[in-house]
């Protein structure tokens, strides 16, 4: 059997330990025989703690894998199989940034959705197409697996800018999944859902325990206070009459456009008195590489939990596991729509249930979205292509165009001191725009 080359790119993360349980766990599927994990200098110290981690944990279940941390990118990509992006440029402090600009101006301060969304794709999507052109001269035909932020832009510059193979992924699917299974005190493979939408604005519809349809019993749960959420976000209970009236699930992230005054209020007295979102992972991060220094730990610590995490081994490592076995499983994927919702544009990236086999994603057809969700999904993928279109080409135009689409902005005006606060702020990590003028 073929032996696999992990890449891990960003590999001193904290997440990293979630993906080598993932790879312990399907040893008997998945020939791993080396990980590289790469980070960049700045990043040294994290990746040799967390190197020295993941070794202890694969020695301590008996594998024959070997796991090398490297500043070497390309010596990483270089005959891999399989290479994962789990990349932050600018670091959590950039996030932070990210999160109190719009603050200033009223806004959603969130990394992924509205204008943080935007300042993280112009820092981002450059660095993840410069990778993409050593995959495609040192490893033609390996996979991207993508799990950075924001995952359906960084998908859709990827597939529309490179020719490289790659998938987006992101565990709200998963999470959502668990919770229902947790919602009805069943197992997790009772239960079936069907996904389609954005990243980060997916709806869940069509729920079945056992075969029976059992959305609408879902759907009372919520509404009578049932949990389904994450840990990086504001859990306000959904208006009943509101969900009743959807007739399928939002993600937790849905909140930031269906509850945006009580999200804003939330976001505005936490960074006054705990700090963003970003600030309280900061300490999070330090806790947990206090204790991934302590060379007895050879597990994933249950703290990894909290970080926001949860299910990250299980959806990535599903995925090469059916990309590589030829499974034709069912995941949840950021991918070219190709007409499967056929009220989106065809060459847009959506998420949406997919089988995935060795020839890749296979989207699921969906019909339309409803006409209660396709509004909020043409106008978020409006802002999505045009925020593609300046982070790649560093073009002022399109990111303004992009921010005064967004549903979350109120006016050009506000876009355009936000825009501008942002170029300001990140002048480092932008080269593509001209910042002298």
């Amino acid at each position: 059997m073929k032996k696999l080359k992990l890449a891990v790119i960003g590999g001193g993360s904290s997440y990293t330990p979630e993906l080598i349980e993932g790879v312990i766990k399907r040893a008997d599927r998945l020939p791993v025989a080396q990980i590289d994990l790469v980070d960049i200098d700045a990043g040294r110290e994290k990746l040799e703690i967390v190197t020295r981690l993941a070794q202890r944990m694969v020695s301590k279940a008996g594998l024959d894998i070997t796991v090398r941390a490297t500043l070497d990118r390309r010596e990483a990509i270089k005959d891999a199989s399989f290479i994962m992006t789990q990349l932050r440029v600018g670091g959590l402090a950039a996030r932070a940034r990210d999160e109190r600009i719009p603050l200033k101006y009223n806004v959603i301060g969130q990394e992924t959705t509205g204008p943080g969304g935007l300042a993280k794709a112009l820092r981002t999507i450059p660095v993840l197409l410069d990778i993409c052109h050593d995959i495609e001269e040192l490893a033609p035909d390996a996979w991207l697996i993508n799990f950075t932020n924001p995952a359906g832009m960084v998908t859709e510059a990827i597939t529309k800018y490179t020719k490289v193979k790659a998938l987006g992924l992101c565990n709200v699917p998963i999470h959502m999944h668990h919770d229902v299974a947790k919602a009805f005190n069943v197992d997790f493979d009772r239960i079936k859902t069907t996904f389609a939408g954005l990243n980060h604005l997916v709806w869940m519809s069509d729920v079945r325990l056992d075969g029976k349809d059992i959305t609408g019993d879902l759907i009372e749960k919520l509404c009578d206070g049932a949990h389904m959420n994450m840990n990086n976000i504001h859990e306000s209970p959904w208006d009943p009459d509101f969900l009743r009236g959807l007739g399928v699930i939002p993600c937790p992230y849905h909140r930031y456009f269906y509850m945006q005054d009580e999200m804003l209020a939330e976001e505005q007295e936490a960074a006054k008195s705990k700090g963003t979102r970003a600030e309280q992972v900061m300490k999070t991060e330090e806790e947990l590489f206090e204790l991934y220094r302590d060379p007895n730990l050879d597990i994933k610590p249950p703290q990894l939990e909290k970080r926001g995490g949860a299910y990250y081994s299980d959806v990535s490592l599903n995925l090469v596991d059916s990309l590589f076995n030829d499974t034709g499983m069912i995941n949840v994927v950021n991918t070219v729509n190709n007409g499967a919702i056929s009220n989106m544009p065809d060459d847009c990236v959506v998420e949406i249930s997919s089988v995935i086999d060795s020839g890749g994603a296979h989207p699921i057809s969906m019909g339309e979205l409803a006409e209660n969700q396709i509004g909020l999904a043409r106008s978020v993928k409006s802002y999505e292509s045009l925020a593609v279109e300046a982070a790649v080409h560093g073009d002022y135009s399109k990111a303004l165009q992009a921010l005064t689409a967004n549903p979350l902005i109120p006016s050009a005006k506000i876009a355009k001191s936000i825009l501008d606060d942002i170029l300001e702020q990140n002048a480092d990590y932008l080269p593509q725009f001209d910042l002298k003028k």
